[in-house]
């Protein structure tokens, strides 16, 4: 009974931790929009003592883990989040604090896994310790995997929209349209996660900013080695003055034939992943049908 104790306390403890972190920000922007159009703002006391009783719980404790979380986290390492954070396309639901939270709950979540192995399902030995290892293991880099699908799911969709994208544009920039007119036309007709970073070179771009560095940015922000490609001849075209219609010409037709080589290759990989299977699942299952009556038989006909 006393470890049930234990073990719900600390589960109530990291689940008031994670709604914290998930839940209090949204709902903070929330009423400050609610406010502003209202006319009407929040200060001082008044809106501390206006914010639900379950916020005002749990924003000093989601502060002071922000904080234990800074105060361990190795130099550089923030920014290293950031950047892997803008190449997941900068989820709403998290931020850095955020994240260096979800990865301190889990380097300090030893002692709930302890609990749960050893007390909750009863188990001992070296089993329980390699469990117990992998729970906590697991936990830790639990964050880090999630942004790392996420980043890989988004540069996998950039590129299967780049060559339609680059038809798209050729296809304007050949009708007169110009290159910032087409990439706008492009990204309204094709909704994507390529479509929204080329909106949003488009903002810094009339924010101010050139297209050489808006390129780069989109670059940076994608890590995508076909849309590198892209960036780069749409640089060279600037420089010296080449055909824009020329140039999304020829990186269409080059899109389209690494998108064939790519999937050759993945039709290659198929034959060579399907052996484990058929030789440790499928074989033995057709040598038992066939030679399983032959050997009843022969083991029959032995002991007459």
């Amino acid at each position: 009974m006393e470890w049930l104790i234990v073990l719900a306390t600390a589960g109530a403890v990291l689940l008031l931790a994670v709604y914290a972190l998930s839940g209090a920000h949204e709902r903070a922007e929330a009423r400050h929009s609610l406010a502003r159009i209202d006319g009407y703002h929040v200060e001082g006391s008044q809106g501390h003592v206006d914010s639900p009783l379950l916020e005002r719980a749990v924003d000093p404790v989601k502060e002071r883990l922000t904080e234990t979380a800074r105060k361990y986290t190795p130099a550089g390492y923030a920014d290293k989040i950031r950047h892997k954070l803008v190449l997941a396309g900068s989820p709403k639901r998290i931020d850095v604090d955020q994240f260096l939270v979800f990865k301190l709950l889990g380097a300090v979540s030893g002692p709930l896994w302890f609990l749960l192995v050893f007390g909750l399902l009863g188990m001992s030995g070296g089993v329980a310790i390699i469990a117990t290892g992998l729970l906590w293991v697991s936990a830790f880099a639990l964050p880090d995997v999630m942004v790392a699908r996420r980043i890989e799911a988004r540069q996998l969709d950039i590129r299967r929209q780049l060559p339609q994208v680059l038809d798209l544009l050729t296809i304007s920039v050949e009708a007169g349209l110009g290159f910032d007119q087409a990439v706008e036309r492009t990204s309204a007709a094709v909704p994507g996660a390529l479509s929204e970073e080329f909106t949003r070179m488009l903002q810094e771009m009339r924010i101010g900013a050139s297209r050489a560095d808006a390129l780069r940015a989109l670059d940076t922000r994608t890590d995508v080695l076909e849309l590198r490609s892209f960036v780069l001849a749409m640089l060279q075209a600037d420089t010296f003055g080449v055909s824009i219609a020329r140039i999304l010409r020829t990186q269409a037709d080059e899109m389209r034939l690494r998108r064939r080589q790519a999937a050759q290759e993945l039709g290659q990989k198929a034959v060579v992943k399907m052996l484990p299977p058929m030789v440790f699942c499928i074989f033995p299952a057709f040598f038992v049908v066939i030679l399983g009556p032959a050997a009843i038989n022969i083991s029959q006909a032995l002991g007459n």
